[in-house]
């Protein structure tokens, strides 16, 4: 089974190594790694050449936003499953993708998810956030409810099938096409019980000045989708508040074995 894996970048010369490297450093093998840049401005174009030769697809060019970027990837793809890992982020471990394939081939499913953790922009090894998720239930998603979307990995034919993400969304796309398969009877899905990635803080939509953007974006989202409304959106803001608050009462070795 071959693996694509997803980045999308734009000037990130301080973390994109890291990510590239979190990569290559996966014990699976059949991996196809496809690197999409918006045409970045300061080094970051420099760093990804350093890795020119064990990177399968490269891209730079302007885009008109990060699900532009994804399509443009997702399009040039040709692995049997495809996932996204973003250049803010990492892998949780060097079998992260090898747990993945397992999950697919045991389970025969179409998409498999699990959970991720939130770690300081400075230091991977400082959790902030938690976002644990469990096994699937249709009304889960009407309590706001959606697993981490870098945790979530799909098979090419999904994308073919039921389509790319939409662009109208500049933050909130991920939530849309989340939706999208996990509303879908049609799509087999599969926990897998597991930490796959560490995103640092920071990103397209953790920061607290663009949180308003995203729930005016996210609420569009829930009606399209005919779930609750305010109710939903709630929810969907209400269950970040112990992931937040868990890390700083719980040590680090124990989140790990709890949740």
């Amino acid at each position: 089974m071959k693996i694509s894996i997803i980045t999308v970048v734009y000037n990130n010369e301080d973390t994109i190594e890291d990510c590239i490297n979190s990569v290559l450093s996966q014990s699976y093998e059949d991996i196809e790694y496809l690197v999409i840049d918006g045409d970045s401005t300061d080094g970051t174009k420099e760093k990804i050449a350093l890795y020119s030769d064990k990177i399968d697809y490269y891209i730079s060019e302007k885009d008109t936003g990060i699900y532009d970027a994804y399509n443009k990837g997702i399009s040039n793809a040709t692995g049997d499953v495809i996932g996204i890992l973003n250049s803010d982020d990492l892998f949780h471990d060097n079998d992260t993708i090898t747990k993945i394939v397992k999950a697919f081939d045991v389970s025969g499913s179409d998409l498999v998810y699990g959970k991720g953790i939130f770690v300081s922009k400075n230091n991977i090894n400082e959790v902030k956030r938690i976002y644990p998720s469990n096994p699937f239930k249709s009304s889960h998603l009407f309590f706001g409810w959606i697993p981490l979307h870098p945790t979530i990995y799909v098979k090419r034919e999904i994308y073919q099938e039921y389509g790319l993400y939409n662009q109208n969304y500049s933050i909130a796309g991920d939530y849309d096409i989340s939706l999208r398969w996990f509303k879908n009877k049609y799509i087999e899905k599969f926990y897998l019980k597991d930490w796959i990635v560490k995103m640092r803080l920071g990103g397209k939509s953790t920061t607290l000045s663009l949180q308003k953007k995203k729930s005016s974006e996210d609420m569009k989202i829930i009606k399209n989708h005919k779930l609750g409304g305010i109710i939903t959106l709630l929810f969907k803001i209400g269950r970040k508040v112990p992931h937040y608050i868990i890390p700083r009462i719980v040590a680090p070795k124990h989140l790990y074995r709890w949740f």
